[in-house]
């Protein structure tokens, strides 16, 4: 529970600091990941990921609205959230995972594309939004 520890630390210091927008922000974050330590589902990262991934669509859908000043605030927690959690991988780092992945899988067409994302999400290891890893091995198989 290394992340939760360093968010509580966090929450810490932002209160000794006055920060009261990051308290809030930092205490959302620790709530889910608490609740979701509690449930004994979800791992830490894939918490973070989650709510990283909410703040966005909520920033994006404000903007759509024309609330550029809640968009901001959204993006802020984004990023945030995101500073805990790992690199992103590259483009080449992932196609050389995902080259490895098909190989590993034995995959040889699309009808194979399940078996080499499974091989090829185990490999990226949260490091990859979803939906980079799909178009990359869509790419490696031709579909």
């Amino acid at each position: 529970m290394a992340i939760a520890e360093q968010i509580k630390s966090d929450v810490q210091e932002a209160m000794r600091a006055g920060d009261k927008t990051r308290v809030g922000a930092l205490r959302l974050v620790l709530s889910e990941l608490q609740k979701a330590a509690k449930e004994g589902g979800e791992e830490e990262l894939a918490v973070l990921r989650r709510e990283r991934k909410r703040r966005l669509e909520a920033a994006r859908a404000y903007r759509e609205a024309g609330r550029e000043d809640l968009a901001g605030g959204e993006e802020a927690e984004g990023e945030l959230i995101g500073g805990y959690l790992p690199a992103e991988l590259s483009d080449r780092d992932l196609a050389a995972l995902v080259e490895q992945a098909v190989r590993d899988s034995g995959a040889a067409s699309a009808k194979d594309m399940g078996a080499a994302m499974k091989q090829a999400m185990a490999l990226v290891d949260g490091r990859a939004d979803g939906k980079r890893v799909s178009a990359a091995v869509r790419q490696k198989l031709g579909a």
